[in-house]
Formats: C-alpha cells, sequence, structure tokens
C-alpha cells in the first residue's frame, strides 16, 4: 500500500463539478492499493501516516505529527499508484488491487483514520469516480510511504 502525503494549507475534492469533501491545514493524502494489501497493511499505513512527523515545532523541525498539530486527513483513492513504471514509457497496473478488493481496503483505511482522528477532522475523495482534486502545499512538503510489501 502506498501513501502519497502532501502538507496543506487547505485541500478539497470536486466531483461532477460538486464540492464532495474539503479540509483546512493538516494532510492530503493520495492512497494506492497493491493486489497483495490486507487489512494490516491499511492499518499500519494509517498509523504511520498519522504519527509521520512533517509539521513544524517550535524551533521550525519538521517534529510534530498532523494529531498533535491539530490537522486534518484528506484521503484520495488514487489507482494510478499503484503502476508499476520500471520499463517501458506506459504504466502497467498488474500490482494493482482488484477494484473490490481495493475500495473495501480504501473504506478500511478510512475507518481507522476516523477512528483516530474523529469526524470532524477527516475529509475523503469518492472510490471510482473523476475526481478534481485541489491544494495549496504548504513548504512544499510531500513523501511517499510504503508499507513495503511483497511485491509481484
Amino acid at each position: 500500500m502506498k501513501g502519497l502525503i502532501q502538507r496543506v494549507i487547505h485541500a478539497s475534492v470536486a466531483v461532477d463539478g460538486q464540492q464532495i469533501s474539503a479540509i483546512g491545514p493538516g494532510l492530503l493524502l493520495l492512497l494506492g492499493v497493491e493486489k497483495n494489501d490486507t487489512v494490516k497493511e491499511a492499518k499500519e499505513l494509517c498509523q504511520k501516516i498519522l504519527t509521520y512527523r512533517v509539521f513544524p515545532d517550535e524551533q521550525g523541525r519538521m517534529n510534530v505529527n498532523v494529531q498533535d498539530a491539530g490537522g486534518s486527513l484528506l484521503v484520495v483513492p488514487q489507482f494510478t499508484l499503484a503502476a508499476d513504471t520500471s520499463s517501458g514509457t506506459r504504466p502497467g497496473f498488474s500490482l494493482a488491487a482488484a477494484p473490490d478488493k481495493a475500495k473495501q481496503l480504501y473504506l478500511d483505511f478510512v475507518a481507522e483514520a476516523r477512528a483516530t482522528l474523529g469526524a470532524g477532522r477527516m475529509g475523503e475523495g469518492e472510490f471510482g469516480a473523476d475526481m478534481k482534486v485541489s491544494l495549496l502545499n504548504d513548504g512544499p512538503v510531500t513523501f511517499m510511504l510504503d508499507t513495503g510489501g511483497k511485491r509481484s
């Protein structure tokens, strides 16, 4: 499972021209689910993201996580993060989870995050939809996190 996090001032998601979710300061997460991922990876990645220290402390060092910073989390399913880009000039998707499995693990991830952060600090995209994501990146600060699961 892969998660691309971006520290944001604000972020939002729209589907069919209608905003479906928005957050203020916090993290925008683009979440990719791979075929070998399980609920275990979803929970591990969620806890890693919620405790990853990317917000500044009093000295300006990245030493504070989204929970302690009082920030929000916007989770957007991102199928293309599971792409195999190791050869050629066109991505392959043999590593991506099947849609039903990917959707369930996305929902498991969101439930885990909501249980930790609280519903008022959570936003989410719409699985399978053509989404328009807007953000104001803070820094910019962007990191790719991975559960390091076995690839095949």
